[in-house]
């Protein structure tokens, strides 16, 4: 899965057209947003093929500005404050978070920039989070 970045006009039926093209391109979206930035609106995506997914919008003249890789996390909904949690671990390992939104999954779903260092507290938070199962903030 990666995020695609992309910069619409801010005016009706960019969403619709994004979505109308990538649902003809049989490409789906896992989770994602659109955020309104004055005369534009910047939108992240989790897509499974992202360089076609860039393709096919190019061809309908939307602008795919960036492809990242994303951690893919999932928190403890049992155990409240777990975003403040990781994030703060994200921090921690001096870690800046470019993008966050949930998957269809109800999963983290984060832009970093530095994925192998984010992917390293990941990969760490699941192992003390999800093997633990008395562990308490």
């Amino acid at each position: 899965m990666k995020d695609i970045e992309i910069l619409f006009e801010n005016k009706p039926g960019q969403l619709a057209l994004m979505g109308k093209t990538l649902g003809e391109s049989d490409i789906s979206l896992e989770g994602g947003g659109v955020f309104q930035t004055g005369n534009s609106s910047i939108a992240h995506f989790l897509v499974e093929e992202a360089d076609r997914a860039k393709v096919e919008l190019a061809k309908a003249g939307i602008k795919v500005t960036k492809i990242s890789n994303v951690i893919i996390q999932k928190l403890r909904q049992d155990i409240p404050g777990q975003l403040g949690v990781f994030c703060k671990e994200l921090a921690d390992a001096n870690v800046n978070i470019l993008t966050q939104y949930s998957d269809h999954s109800n999963q983290l779903i984060v832009v970093v920039d530095n994925y192998e260092k984010g992917k390293q507290v990941s990969e760490k938070w699941m192992k003390k989070w999800w093997n633990n199962e008395d562990y308490i903030i």
